[in-house]
């Protein structure tokens, strides 16, 4: 009996960390939240910039409730991305304790990567990729057979088309993080890596055909950078698995 109280006091522990570091990454949502939401049209204004600088002026809503839906939406989705440093830091503080010096040295650099890895996907993203994707879907209107077709974007439909973008290629340019966390973990090696290379291509054409309009212009803009960041894992993985034998091979015999 006591070797099965011993065993369930480090657990209930752990469960009631886990809780700790779940209230204050939902304190640190909600704070951000409701400063977004103070500042929702102005974010808003951000957002439908892309539209505007495609030459589209108008956008419509269709729904009575509409216009306070979109600036819970917007909201949301600005206070995802400020709550996303303090969230990655609250799971490293849970994780952290469990781990030897050795391994937080190691997985150390992989959480300052992922904010910064992030950033440039969903800066890609609203830059680039949009602008490029808009231009290409809104070249559709104009005189067809002697009617004038006129793009009337919804403001729902158009959020959920940027949000898309961004949150798709802020989360595929993680792709260099999640490779080197799998290998240093062991569940795969730099061989397996490197002999899937072309299953990994076709697998970055495809995620690119999920997550953009499908035009060629906006899945290559997706796809060659996932297959540059697949390449730059292996390249990556590759000095640190040299540095990870270097280092073991110095270390004295017991």
């Amino acid at each position: 009996m006591n070797e099965i109280d011993d065993t369930q006091a480090p657990l209930l522990d752990h469960l009631i960390e886990l809780r700790r570091r779940l209230l204050w990454s939902l304190a640190a949502l909600v704070v951000a939240f409701g400063g977004c939401l103070y500042f929702a049209r102005p974010i808003l204004g951000v957002l439908v910039a892309p539209l505007k600088a495609a030459g589209q002026v108008t956008i419509i809503n269709t729904a009575v409730t509409g216009g306070f839906i979109v600036e819970l939406k917007v909201a949301f989705f600005a206070a995802l991305m400020i709550a996303f440093p303090v969230i990655a830091n609250q799971l490293w503080q849970f994780v952290a304790p469990g781990l030897y010096r050795k391994e937080k040295r190691a997985l150390l650099p992989f959480l300052l990567a992922t904010p910064v890895l992030f950033l440039a996907g969903a800066s890609m993203a609203y830059f680039i990729a949009i602008p490029v994707a808009l231009k290409f879907l809104l070249g559709f209107q104009g005189e067809l057979a002697g009617v004038t077709q006129q793009a009337l974007p919804e403001v729902n439909e158009y959020l959920k088309f940027v949000m898309q973008f961004i949150f798709g290629f802020g989360l595929s340019f993680l792709m260099p993080v999640l490779l080197m966390l799998l290998e240093h973990a062991g569940i795969v090696t730099f061989e397996q890596l490197k002999g899937a290379w072309r299953y990994a291509v076709v697998g970055a054409f495809a995620i690119s055909a999920v997550l953009t309009p499908p035009d060629v212009g906006s899945q290559l803009l997706l796809a060659i950078p996932l297959v540059a960041l697949y390449f730059l894992a292996l390249v990556a993985i590759w000095f640190t698995r040299r540095r990870r034998e270097r280092a073991a091979e110095s270390e004295p015999v017991a």
